[in-house]
């Protein structure tokens, strides 16, 4: 028997299918090709349809026609003809098995190259079957089977549901005739194999053809006075099969027709009346819900597997709302127009944060919707459209102009998507949405016209700021604001936000705004603590869903406490931080990961005389007994403790904790938010916050989540500090030093990764704690012959991004022209196609006019496909393509002596304006036009592997005649010309300060921390292990005392601590974050120089003695300074984010700041390059940021700021002249280039010069 798909049924006699099995997987494949190419061949904008329109159609005639539904073109043959106006055909789609009615404008010749394929769907029929009607003699009483010509509806339902229940379809082809295949089809129901063609006789839906009529009529039905029941009112048969014994015999495999219709005449009876019964029942429900129209459920059991349920914790969703509003609980009831729910019928079902967030945003409700699918905008877009459409135009006010809704992206890419998406929607007429991403060019906003029909408008956070600095009157009808990941968007654009939330807090707060309310809609993966000022001062009565446990609990402000302890003293520590006599009844969860840990746990707690309850997988007898204690109200002073397991932990509904305490330290994320959303009740409901005057109730304390950490859990040690990070949390020295002790092993580890792309391109990595690339420089891999200093000449002829390409060097003996010459002249005789291809062999390939040397990567499966597709690696050019396999040519052993020629070639000093993680496709395409091909001459000022980095590149062409040569264009200042990218001075000094600290510890980081490179994983998780114990032991373990752990009674949360692994950040202070954490990590064990030649290394890491009575050494870091000067001031900011216990100690020739940020010290300490008036300098605060005053003693201009080089201090490029030659630098090879920008050849003796 074959595997075969039933696509459509028409009747048993008309089956539409193909068969599945794997030897025409490679036809499916095909014929999905074969529909992509005669799409795009019949939807060519290009191409003149009128010759493409038949002239004339008849029946049988095979053409191609538009399938409205899928919106596609399908190849089709003409059935019928209509030929009354208007003049229509009817098709039948031969790779569908559908058929349509189309009109003339609809059709097309069917070109040759699309019919090589057969047809996919082919026509099947049962086999030895006719079909059998029932025929009903009133007067008679009686009623009987008789054959008929078509089959009954009954027996196509029949058999469509037999088709939806089966779990496999397999057919055994007999004859095949000029229209239709007859076949023997067997379907597998449960674990019953049912043979169709029998069933459907058994079922008398049937009769066997080589049956006489008299066969039949034995079929006969008793008179119709004893059987009408059973069969005027019976029911179309259900599909309930059962799983049947070995000793049973199936119902449907009964060989005697009797048998089967005595077994149906006996339940016939029965099902009637539970047919009646439940009509009857259905009936009365309906009559209830018409005289009460209010919730009504008939059966409570069943109606919560069918009815969302009321209250989403249940599920593990937050959701916290001053209205409550009714989730919907599918596409068929979400709050959205008709259209846009035929567009999203090709998506998935809703995810529950959307079922929870729609109805809100459809109503216009300031929303903020935390989710794993956050990052896609389908989790808001048709709820904010339908309101749009529906309400916000029609109440706009008409006076004013500009968009109605505006829809903040965190960079380019992301408002690209959601352009694209809203094309798809087709809202395009109405709305007119646009896409705005402006440069940093000043005139660049200017030059901006935006329509003004235009509704909606798509941009980032500094396109808006910088067009509301030009166009401010636009946006006076602005009622929607749409934060699309607004954890990334705080982050990356702090200021911005801040401005542009000013600015639609002015607009909405207008008189004339107020028919039509404000409404923000604030998507995020993350919460972030400048979403709570956002809830507080800009969304009034907002509606908030959490499907995200673990985020939930930081929205939520659960006090997050860490105690250390060795794995043999951790119960001693857990009964130490347990408050048995609180000043408020608490609710106090112990959880552990087994029974056996459960039990000593409740022993020991009970020992200490505390009111102790537990439960686990061996005692779920008492399960009900601790749910109805635990729901008990307790008086205060009371204090209830529960020991339970994880897997116990969710059958339990617990969501009244007041502290959670992690005996055992759990396995994954998930876990570790289920544990948390336990104490749900006492999380903080922003929702209910309302503008007043009065005092503000207390309301219940907050949860707090103890997590006990021992030696055993030290592979989780980073992820653990990543989360808490972002909390309030105290995090003890020793963890964090510990952590980073093991980011560095880790890193030494990735031997076989290559240096972060990122890390080389701008000189910091977007994220270095995600990013699966080395961070680190091992001498072994980075090891570069290219040259590290000097100017080069170099031919960029593949360009990735617009500061990174791939080219060639020059250089004085290149042989690589005569080996171009020589493949050229080779394969003008002959061209001889590769015979066998491997992967890593060398081929040559035919573009254009060039033969080119490529290495293949890839082959693909290619079975028996005569054409086929190799990714190849062209090694004297860098990219990688695609290459058809007949342009693969054999290359002859005499070429294969030269190493590839192409090298990485990396511009430095600049990145991507506006915090963007990659270029923007205006930038490389700008570049690649103006750089492609042609020589350039670069200075290296260093080389990594096949990387050489230069600053700066430019073109140089030579005068005719004259030795002189001129700069046709830097590569640097036409990035900057392009408004899409900036400076980025730190990038040289980031990377060498990389290479010195991967030399020194070159020999030491291999066994540093806790891992060594190499062993396996198994050891390094035991040295792991070993090595935070040896720090719980040597260090002492500050536990929390018993008081600590009582409520908090200040909600306010300390300002956020700077975080050990930060992606990449608009501003350079927080670029130099991350730069910072990950070079002291690597350097820590670096020493100051002695004669202060390399500064980068000894102001790194600062240690210095702490004002505490224990003396502990603390670590002080750098900060970023920025600075800029008058002529009689200089100005340096420091780049801190609110710090405390600041300290600025002012001399004539030095400066000394000190301050704190969450507990972290900071320390400058810089020896001007002249003097100053101490007495007159001062330190304020300007935009959250320390500014430092220095007056100057003589007025004038400094070169530099401090004496020695600093790589932690640079000129605020935003105070510089606009001069761009300036900018950069003076960047040229000769010091005077001329008012014409010539460069001058010392050794020309012409006039000119």
């Amino acid at each position: 028997m074959l595997k075969i798909s039933i696509v459509k049924v028409e009747s048993p006699s008309c089956l539409w299918g193909c068969l599945t099995g794997s030897q025409r997987e490679d036809s499916t494949e095909q014929h999905n090709k074969l529909l992509a190419e005669m799409n795009l061949f019949y939807q060519d904008v290009t191409a003149d349809p009128h010759k493409l329109k038949p002239s004339t159609i008849e029946e049988g005639e095979v053409c191609v026609v538009y399938w409205s539904v899928k919106k596609l073109w399908c190849r089709a043959v003409v059935d019928t003809v209509i030929t009354e106006p208007p003049c229509k055909v009817c098709c039948l789609l031969v790779d569908h098995g559908e058929r349509l009615v189309v009109s003339l404008n609809q059709i097309r010749l069917v070109a040759e190259k699309f019919l090589q394929l057969p047809f996919l769907v082919r026509r099947f029929h049962l086999a030895r079957v006719q079909p059998l009607t029932l025929r009903v003699f009133i007067c008679e009483e009686k009623a009987e089977f008789i054959p008929s010509t078509q089959w009954d509806t009954a027996a196509t339902l029949y058999l469509h549901r037999l088709l939806q229940a089966s779990t496999q379809t397999e057919a055994v082809l007999l004859e095949s005739e000029s229209e239709s295949t007859s076949i023997e089809l067997y379907l597998t129901v449960g674990t019953v194999m049912i043979c169709v063609n029998d069933d459907l006789v058994a079922k008398s839906f049937a009769y066997y053809s080589s049956q006489s009529v008299d066969v039949t009529k034995r079929n006969a039905v008793e008179p119709f006075s004893h059987t009408s029941a059973s069969i005027l009112t019976e029911s179309l048969p259900t599909m309930s099969y059962k799983q049947t014994t070995p000793t049973e015999t199936p119902p449907v495999m009964s060989s005697g027709h009797a048998a089967v219709e005595s077994e149906s005449a006996e339940s016939g009876s029965g099902e009637a009346e539970e047919t009646q019964r439940t009509e009857e029942k259905q009936a009365c429900s309906r009559l209830l819900e018409w005289l009460n129209p209010g919730p009504l459920h008939t059966e409570p059991d069943s109606a919560d597997e069918t009815i969302v349920c009321d209250d989403p914790r249940k599920s593990g969703i937050l959701v916290h709302s001053a209205l409550p509003l009714a989730p919907c609980s599918s596409l068929d009831d979400a709050p959205i127009t008709q259209e846009l729910r035929q567009v999203l019928r090709r998506n998935s079902a809703l995810s529950p944060a959307e079922r929870y967030s729609w109805p809100a945003v459809a109503r216009g409700c300031n929303t903020v919707v935390i989710s794993h699918t956050a990052d896609q905008p389908l989790s808001y877009l048709a709820p904010l459209l339908t309101h749009i459409l529906l309400n916000s135009i029609s109440c706009s006010v008409k006076s004013s102009t500009g968009p109605v809704a505006v829809l903040l992206c965190p960079g380019w890419e992301k408002a690209q998507l959601v352009c694209d998406l809203l094309e798809e929607y087709k809202v395009a007429q109405i709305l007119n949405p646009i896409i705005v991403l402006l440069g940093v060019g000043k005139e660049e906003a200017k030059n901006v016209r935006i329509s003004k029909s235009c509704l909606l408008l798509v941009t980032t956070p500094y396109s808006l700021v910088r067009l509301l600095s030009c166009y401010c009157f636009l946006f006076l009808r602005l009622y929607h604001l749409v934060l699309d990941e607004a954890d990334q968007l705080f982050s990356l654009a702090p200021d911005q936000m801040e401005t542009i939330l000013q600015h639609f807090q002015k607009v909405t707060s207008q008189e004339e705004s107020a028919s039509c309310p404000q409404q923000i809609v604030v998507v995020a993966k993350q919460w972030v603590s400048r979403m709570e000022a956002l809830l507080a001062n800009h969304m009034p009565y907002p509606h908030i869903v959490m499907t995200v446990p673990n985020e939930a609990a930081l929205y939520g402000n659960v006090q997050q406490i860490i105690l250390m302890a060795l794995e043999s003293s951790k119960m001693s520590v857990l009964l130490g931080a347990l408050d048995l006599t609180p000043e408020v009844g608490q609710k106090t969860l112990i959880v552990a990961n087994s029974a056996q840990e459960v039990d000593d746990v409740y022993k020991a707690v009970s020992n200490k005389s505390a009111f102790c309850l537990r439960t686990h997988e061996g005692l779920t007898q008492q399960l009900d007994f601790v749910i109805q204690q635990w729901r008990k109200d307790i008086s205060p002073g009371t204090h209830v403790v529960l020991v339970t397991t994880s897997d116990c932990l969710d059958c339990l509904g617990i969501r009244d904790a007041t502290c959670v305490i992690h005996f055992s330290f759990p396995t994954s994320p998930k876990q570790f938010g289920r544990r948390l959303f336990c104490m749900t009740e006492t999380f903080r409901n922003l929702s209910e916050r309302v503008s007043c005057q009065g005092p503000v109730e207390s309301g219940p304390p907050h949860g707090k989540s103890v997590l006990l950490i021992s030696e055993r859990n030290a592979r989780h040690v980073v992820g653990v500090l990543r989360y808490l990070g972002r909390s309030t949390a105290r995090l003890p020295p020793e963890l964090v030093s510990f952590a980073q002790g093991i980011h560095v092993a880790r890193e030494a580890q990735k031997t076989n990764k290559p240096l972060c792309s990122y890390l080389k391109s701008f000189g910091v990595c977007r994220d270095s704690s995600l990013c699966p690339d080395r961070h680190t420089f091992i001498s072994q891999l980075d090891q570069s012959p290219l040259p590290a200093s000097g100017v080069i000449e170099v031919v960029p002829l593949y360009i990735k991004a617009a500061s990174v390409f791939y080219g060639r060097i020059i250089r004085k003996d290149d042989v690589f022209d005569s080996l171009v010459s020589e493949m050229a002249s080779y394969y003008d005789q002959k061209k001889p196609t590769a015979k066998e291809m491997l992967e890593g062999g060398l081929y040559a390939v035919h573009e254009g006019d060039a033969f080119h040397r490529v290495k293949i990567l890839s082959l693909p499966d290619r079975r028996d496909h005569l054409f086929y597709s190799v990714l190849v690696h062209f090694i004297d050019a860098g990219m990688e393509e695609m290459v058809k396999s007949h342009q693969i040519l054999h290359l002859p052993e005499q070429f294969h002596s030269l190493p590839g020629q192409a090298v990485e070639i990396i511009v430095c000093q600049v990145k991507p304006a506006d915090a963007e993680i990659n270029w923007h496709p205006k930038a490389t395409r700008t570049i690649s036009q103006k750089i492609r091909g042609l020589q350039h001459r670069a200075r290296a000022v260093l080389s990594l592997g096949n990387t050489v980095f230069v600053d700066p590149m430019v073109r140089v062409s030579q005068v005719p005649g004259l030795k002189t040569v001129i700069n046709e264009h830097n590569v640097q200042s036409e990035i900057l010309k392009t408004g899409l990218g900036v400076s980025n001075p730190e990038h040289v000094d980031f990377l060498r300060a990389l290479c010195q600290g991967g030399r020194s510890n070159s020999s030491k980081v291999a066994t540093d921390g806790c891992g060594r490179s190499g062993d396996g994983p198994e050891f390094s998780i035991k040295g792991e292990e070993e090595e935070l114990a040896k720090s719980f032991r040597t260090a002492e373990v500050r536990l929390t005392a018993p008081h600590e752990l009582r409520p908090r009674k200040s909600l306010i949360p300390e300002s956020p601590e700077p975080r050990l692994h930060l992606k990449a950040e608009p501003d350079v202070q927080n670029t130099r974050e991350i730069n910072v954490t990950d070079v002291c990590s690597v350097t820590a064990s670096l020493k100051p120089s002695q004669n202060g030649e390399d500064p980068i290394t000894s102001c790194q890491v600062i240690e210095s003695t702490n004002g505490t009575s224990n003396g502990n050494a603390t670590r002080s870091f750098h900060p970023q300074v920025r600075w800029y000067q008058t002529s009689n001031a200089v100005f340096a900011t420091v780049k801190l984010t609110n710090p405390e216990k600041q300290r600025c100690d002012f001399y004539p020739d030095r400066v000394v700041y000190r301050g704190s940020v969450k507990g972290r010290s900071y320390r400058a300490d810089l020896d001007l390059q002249s003097n100053i008036a101490a007495d007159h300098c001062f330190l304020e605060m300007k935009s959250n940021e320390p500014v430092l005053k220095l007056v100057k003693q003589k007025q004038g201009n400094w070169e530099k700021l401090v004496r020695n080089k600093n790589v932690f201090v640079s000129y605020d490029m935003e105070h510089f002249e606009d001069d761009e030659d300036r900018a950069l630098g003076g960047q040229c090879f000769l010091e005077d280039t001329g008012d014409d920008n010539w460069y001058t050849n010392s050794e020309s003796n012409s006039d000119s010069d």
